[in-house]
């Protein structure tokens, strides 16, 4: 698939601080695809160049082929949450998507489908300082479809929403990659990344360090585990070490295997008579293995 984003090779400097170094992936269109990393990663730098809010010391960035800069109503061609405080708060939710819809060319139709679309249809009307952090959200996903554009850049989309609106999100979030969109969606909610993004982009000191899909990055991190249940822990663990296994406590009654397959694990304690209830290949969370990958990050740097 053609890629709708493409950064590539981004360099950044805020006086001695190094924000991006080198910086350099991809958002291919129908997924939706996670962009992760700690505080400090470069994330949040690396979207406001792609829009055009920061100019990059070296390397680009383009959507759909071009710099933000040269698109031609913009919202037609990416919408973007970046902050859902950035409203200004006298103003209605109706108005403020007016406002947008109105530099953009766009009627008051299309207003109104947006606001039925996030669920913002009974306080559309209502001052939009006086809205929470959950409707702040919904408001600023409003304002990122509004010119239902191809591609979809969303900061942080999950915060403030109850459950409701978590379960709401994931399904449009899931729906708009459906569509054939190209998604991209940094959060540190690594649970509803699990449930929602098909493919993963791990950045760490202004670089990336990962660039895979979620399900290869779980099987990568949960490869060669095994975890046991057994009544007699302790000669579990001695049998198994003794075969040249790896092996963790990690409770009464629960053993991390490593470096032993879980059909080698109920051979070996079965001709050595050690009980167990369960035998189970481990399935890594995607926590888990976004916080082996991370390790070792760190926040911004100053430059050598």
């Amino acid at each position: 698939m053609e890629a709708i984003i493409e950064v590539a090779g981004l360099r950044k400097r805020f006086g001695r601080t190094l924000a991006l170094d080198g910086m350099s992936f991809t958002v291919a269109p129908g997924q939706v695809t996670g962009f992760v990393g700690p505080n400090g990663a470069g994330k949040s730098t690396t979207m406001r160049v792609v829009l055009g809010l920061d100019a990059p010391d070296e390397g680009r960035a383009l959507v759909g082929g071009r710099p933000y800069q040269s698109l031609r109503r913009p919202l037609s061609h990416v919408g973007a949450l970046l902050d859902a405080a950035a409203l200004q708060p006298s103003r209605t939710g109706r108005n403020h998507l007016l406002w947008l819809a109105h530099s953009q060319g766009l009627g008051a139709g299309r207003v109104d489908e947006v606001i039925e679309l996030v669920g913002l249809g009974p306080a559309a009307r209502r001052r939009a300082g006086g809205y929470s952090l959950g409707m702040r959200q919904r408001l600023g996903i409003a304002a990122a479809l509004l010119g239902d554009p191809p591609v979809l850049m969303l900061d942080e989309p999950f915060n403030g929403l109850d459950p409701e609106g978590i379960v709401w999100i994931r399904g449009l979030l899931r729906s708009l990659a459906e569509q054939g969109r190209a998604v991209l969606v940094s959060s540190h909610l690594m649970s509803e990344l699990e449930d929602t993004a098909g493919h993963l982009v791990v950045v760490g000191r202004g670089r990336v360090v990962a660039d895979t899909s979620v399900a290869d990055l779980i099987a990568t991190a949960s490869r060669g585990r095994v975890t046991l249940r057994t009544s007699a822990r302790d000669e579990a663990m001695a049998a198994l070490a003794h075969a040249g296994a790896t092996v963790a406590a990690t409770g009464r009654d629960t053993v991390t295997v490593t470096g032993m397959p879980s059909e080698q694990v109920v051979a070996l304690l079965g001709r050595g008579r050690v009980p167990f209830s369960e035998v189970a290949a481990h399935r890594a969370t995607l926590e888990e293995a976004y916080m082996e990958l991370t390790r070792d990050a760190v926040e911004f740097r100053a430059a050598s």
